[in-house]
């Protein structure tokens, strides 16, 4: 049975099925355990939690005192509550987009402790311990209200990944990736919050892999890109022993490096026989690959990313969910560089919602004088902007390397 308790009536061989209130207020990546650690429960009473769901069925229950007529849920009543709970919230959350470096402070808190939840993830699973996906929502829940508040801030700083913490920042990335990208396809709010599961835990095979091979700084051998390959059959399979994930999980895990025209893996699909679902897991995974840092090569430039994905989309992506997702990032994304129309150079700081052409951006670099100048925040939409993007750049052509620190900084505005 479970029992809604306040946090200094929890003692030591309780089980615990849920922490209520944000997944910020305390430091733990799964909130369904046995509370066996003394520093465990210091924790927990020192946090910013002030209530948890036990499960008595499970652990001990409270201490009875005198008068006590608190009654327990059925785990039924229980799921149904917080359910119409989690939907409320998610119904009060804000239609308009929060300023951006308002929402990059947040983000940040959110990138940091999703990192942290995703290693220890990891470890469980290369442990041999069954993951529970359920565990991992109060996590999805925080990116779901940071996407939906403005979706360029974690988006862009989960992309400001180093080489070294990639596999687990990756992981982070995609899954906001996947909720704002299910947005944008008109996915309901169940679909969109399981998007986002399946986004975090799409890699979870690469628990199994060593880890010599995931961050081999050099070219991979045809064994060890074999071993790899691998790794969506591994992470279905611990899934699959573990129960509880989702249909949309499960499928997105095995199926996010398949290809439309059929050359992917491991299955070799094609065209619908591949889910809905799996296309937006490819597309979501390879952006955020092909623009991070990686141990054997650095990151491209977002709108060189988006250029290169679009030559390929023929063969490689689903048309409509590669068209889809470009709404969702920007045909410019943070941090692309960009041309204007009097041959400046800018970094596009922030997308401006239903103008997919007009970005706010920094130039800092003039073309005709090959020198850097001071820089400069426009807005391309107000209408006393005469400039313009005429084109993409290439931030290796011209040698650039501190793009990511221009578009991270505070405005300068004129």
């Amino acid at each position: 049975m479970l029992k809604k308790v306040p946090v200094d009536q929890l003692r030591l061989g309780m089980f615990l099925n849920e922490l209520c209130g944000s997944w910020m207020d305390h430091p733990f990546w799964t909130t369904r355990f046995m509370l066996k650690d003394p520093d465990d429960l210091d924790r927990l009473r020192t946090s910013g939690v002030r209530e948890a769901w036990i499960d008595t069925s499970r652990g001990l229950d409270v201490e009875p005192t005198d008068g006590d007529t608190a009654a327990g849920e059925t785990a039924a009543e229980a799921r149904a509550r917080n359910e119409q709970e989690l939907l409320t919230k998610a119904v009060a959350q804000p239609d308009s987009r929060t300023d951006l470096q308002a929402e990059l402070q947040r983000a940040s808190r959110i990138c940091s402790r999703g990192k942290t939840a995703v290693v220890s993830m990891f470890q469980e699973a290369r442990m041999g311990r069954a993951v529970e996906t359920r565990a991992l929502e109060p996590l999805v829940e925080e990116i779901s209200a940071s996407v939906m508040r403005n979706p360029s801030a974690l988006i862009s700083l989960a992309r400001l990944k180093t080489a070294d913490d990639y596999t687990y920042m990756h992981s982070v990335a995609v899954c906001a990736l996947m909720i704002a990208l299910a947005r944008q396809l008109g996915l309901d709010q169940a679909q969109t919050r399981e998007a986002g599961v399946a986004g975090l835990i799409h890699d979870l095979g690469k628990a199994v892999i060593p880890l010599e091979i995931l961050n081999k700084p050099g070219k991979l051998t045809d064994d060890e890109f074999a071993r790899i390959k691998t790794h969506p059959v591994e992470g279905h399979r611990m899934l699959s022993e573990a129960g509880g994930a989702g249909e949309m999980s499960l499928d997105v895990c095995l199926h996010h490096h398949e290809k439309v025209d059929g050359g992917g893996y491991p299955d070799r699909l094609s065209g619908e026989a591949i889910s809905l679902y799996a296309k937006m897991g490819a597309v979501c995974d390879v952006y955020d690959a092909i623009t991070s840092n990686r141990p054997y090569k650095a990151g491209w430039d977002p709108g060189e990313a988006i250029r290169k994905m679009n030559e390929w989309s023929t063969g490689h992506f689903d048309n409509r969910v590669f068209q889809a997702f470009v709404k969702s990032v920007g045909i410019y994304p943070i941090g692309s560089l960009v041309r204007l129309e009097s041959g400046r150079l800018a970094v596009v700081t922030e997308l401006i919602e239903g103008s997919l052409l007009t970005p706010k951006v920094k130039q800092f670099y003039c073309t005709r004088t090959g020198a850097r100048i001071a820089i400069r925040e426009i807005d391309l939409t107000r209408p006393e902007v005469h400039e313009r993007i005429v084109s993409w750049e290439s931030p290796e052509r011209w040698g650039f390397t501190d793009l990511d620190e221009l578009w991270n900084s505070e405005p300068t505005r004129h």
